[in-house]
Formats: structure tokens, C-alpha cells, sequence
């Protein structure tokens, strides 16, 4: 799906393989046909793999979304490229340099107060050891054990073609 947005009422979820300049807030339709403001974020999402498992972080109680798992990764500053964002939001929550690959998937989450827009890259590790900093907690996991964690809500429409991919990159 290329080009315009397609929003979905039911999931919520838009794919977009186009790299969008943010905004600070926007309006959309409410649940009641009113607008309303929500906030938006690019958020970069790396997929780190060693070869037989993939990279997850637990997000901070605190953080939107506490508790749950995603790929390490974080928010877009303004002026900066997704992989440059990428790149520091490695080296920030997880103490890693890396070396952003093709993006692998991007899509739209809309969540009641705020619409985030995901990008997916793959990763190769350059330097260091994955390290909780700025989360909760990193496991290894088979791509197998994904759908049995718990994670972010913008994460979940990737996870069956993530692990396939995965799986078939494993031989």
C-alpha cells in the first residue's frame, strides 16, 4: 500500500510506505464525529537480529504503554532522518552503535490521544552490548516466542510477517 494513508476504524492501523515530515498535533474525527487534537510521532523501531533470535525491550512502567514489549527504538527529533534517529535511540536506551539497514516496514498506529507513525529497519550491531538504559528490561527471543509477549499496540500488526521473516532469514 503505497501513496494516501488508509485508516482503519476497526484497527485503527494505517500503513504508509512514505517517510512523513511530523507535526505537533493534528485533527481527527472522534469516536463521536467531533475533532479532536491527537499528537504525532515518527518513531524509529530497530529489528536487531543475531542470526537465531531478535532483540525486544520491556518499556518503562512509566512510559506509554508501560510495561509492554517492543524494538528498541524511539521518537523522531525535528531536522533528523529516521535511521539518524534510529541510531541515537540505540546508543541511548541500549548502550549500542549500529548500522541502520533498509526499511523493512512502516506503518500508522492511531491510539486515542495520539497517532504514531512506525518505522521498521533492520539492524547490524557495530559496538557493544545491549543494555537496559532507558527500559525495563532486553531479552534475545526465537521469533517464534514473539507472539507471546505482550507488546505495544503499534507493534502488533507487524509480528506474523516479522517472525516468518525472520524464520526464513534463520534458514
Amino acid at each position: 500500500m503505497g501513496g494516501i494513508p488508509r485508516w482503519s476504524r476497526q484497527g485503527r492501523v494505517a500503513t504508509d510506505d512514505r517517510l512523513l515530515e511530523s507535526r505537533a498535533e493534528a485533527r481527527f474525527p472522534s469516536d463521536e464525529g467531533e475533532l479532536s487534537p491527537v499528537r504525532i510521532y515518527e518513531v524509529a523501531a530497530g529489528i536487531l537480529w543475531n542470526g537465531s533470535e531478535v532483540l525486544i525491550a520491556r518499556r518503562q512502567s512509566g512510559d506509554h504503554q508501560g510495561g509492554r514489549w517492543e524494538f528498541p527504538g524511539g521518537k523522531r527529533q525535528r531536522g533528523e532522518s529516521i535511521p539518524d534517529c534510529l541510531k541515537r535511540e540505540m546508543l541511548e536506551e541500549v548502550g549500542i552503535e549500529i548500522e541502520v539497514g533498509p526499511l523493512w516496514r512502516a506503518l500508522t498506529h492511531v491510539y486515542p490521544d495520539r497517532r504514531v507513525s512506525l518505522y521498521f529497519h533492520f539492524c547490524d550491531l557495530l559496538y557493544g552490548t545491549p543494555t537496559p538504559i532507558q527500559c525495563d528490561e532486553l531479552r534475545w527471543i526465537a521469533p517464534a516466542q514473539l507472539r507471546n509477549h505482550r507488546f505495544v499496540e503499534g507493534d502488533l500488526p507487524v509480528l506474523p510477517d516479522l517472525a516468518r521473516d525472520l524464520i526464513a532469514r534463520a534458514g
